[in-house]
């Protein structure tokens, strides 16, 4: 039988300074030892359990009862209890601003400008920057957290070190090849003619390249390709008849379209890409976000995507209203054209790993016709968030 044996200690116990070195269980005896000045040892009986409860026995369930309840409590603290965004802050109210840009990348996420997710001790704004340069260097600089970028803009900073990935892809293809000349209504009809075409370097540029190899032309030789307008001056130029061909993303084609009734589409650019060989259709925008914060702020970023994938889906459901709203928060287009256009646009929320397939499709096809343009690879697999 295991016996507990008391030393003295400077503190008194419970009645004549005696200390518990050691016990058991099963003798219900406790030896004590006894302070110097006492000779011998004491023993004292100590009804077994069930049988009352000594006043040395009450000290050591009081002080084992009261190191149970410290353990259960801290395993609450430390393993219930996921750890929160606000932990990892320390608890310091935090501001997010949310980057969009103005003109149709603006449009899929207006409902943010208009309600701004609410996220616990965070302030968030959302403003729309006039250029994709624009953002590019925020990011750069890393003043960005979240925001929208064409995907080859993405892929070409991640790869020169900047810690950023792509969270989910907010837009798809909605490029028109628009043609005033009713015998030019195939890709084929194109050999020896001037195309206008939006966006040099970027994927439509590269797309349509794809495109024309596939039908068997030479964008270089068969054809001449201009890069000198700007998408509102196309579909302008268009209108008024001084361009006869060219391509263009909505909402501008649906513009130009409206002003000339003469304009038609040449085959089906989406329909187009994937016949060339592209997984779906091809990404055209991106949300995307800063590594480190979003490592460290993932129920943050869940909100934000939830509350992005909601307006996506309200400016589908209601392209009037949408347009409305894109003419109140000043994005550069009228509500008019936004509501025409958005049925043709696009707009989707696919996340990064379901987007993957068709973004590498289109990043492949980048490497085929400028490698440099998205840093000589395919971005690694830490460039999707999950």
């Amino acid at each position: 039988m295991k016996t507990a044996v008391l030393q003295p200690v400077g503190r008194k116990t419970a009645r004549a300074g005696y200390k518990i070195t050691d016990f058991g269980t099963g003798s219900g005896n406790i030896r004590m030892r006894a302070p110097r000045g006492n000779r011998g040892s004491i023993k004292r009986d100590v009804p077994k359990p069930g049988f009352g409860i000594g006043p040395v026995r009450l000290v050591i369930m009081k002080r084992v009862l009261g190191n149970i309840v410290f353990l259960v409590l801290l395993a609450g603290t430390l393993g219930a209890r996921p750890v929160t965004d606000a932990d990892r802050t320390g608890g310091r109210r935090e501001e997010l601003v949310i980057y969009g840009l103005r003109g149709p990348s603006g449009v899929g996420m207006i409902r943010l400008f208009e309600e701004p997710p609410v996220l616990p001790n965070t302030g968030v704004t959302v403003e729309a920057l006039a250029q994709a340069n624009l953002m590019a260097a925020k990011f750069l600089a890393g003043e960005a957290k979240i925001g929208i970028l064409p995907p080859d803009t993405a892929a070409k900073i991640a790869s020169g070190g900047t810690n950023i990935q792509v969270a989910a892809v907010t837009g798809l293809g909605m490029l028109s090849l628009l043609s005033a000349d009713p015998a030019v209504r195939r890709i084929e009809d194109l050999k020896g003619r001037s195309v206008e075409v939006a966006g040099q370097g970027a994927a439509p540029d590269y797309v349509f390249r794809r495109i024309l190899l596939f039908r068997g032309l030479n964008p270089d030789t068969d054809l001449t390709l201009g890069y000198s307008l700007a998408y509102p001056e196309i579909a302008q130029a268009l209108i008024a008849g001084r361009l006869p061909l060219a391509m263009l993303p909505e909402p501008f084609a649906t513009m130009a379209r409206a002003g000339n009734s003469a304009l038609q589409p040449v085959s089906n650019i989406q329909e187009e890409w994937a016949a060339a060989g592209g997984s779906g259709n091809f990404p055209m925008t991106a949300l995307v976000v800063d590594g480190d914060w979003a490592a460290s702020h993932r129920q943050d970023l869940s909100t934000v995507l939830d509350r992005l994938k909601d307006s996506i889906n309200w400016v589908l459901a209601n392209p009037a209203e949408a347009g409305l709203l894109v003419e109140k928060h000043d994005l550069g287009l009228g509500a008019s054209v936004v509501a025409a256009a958005v049925p043709r646009s696009n707009y989707v929320y696919r996340s990064a790993a379901d987007a993957r397939p068709a973004l590498e499709s289109l990043y492949r096809t980048f490497l085929e016709f400028a490698p440099q343009s998205i840093g000589g690879a395919l971005p690694p697999d830490s460039f999707y968030w999950k």
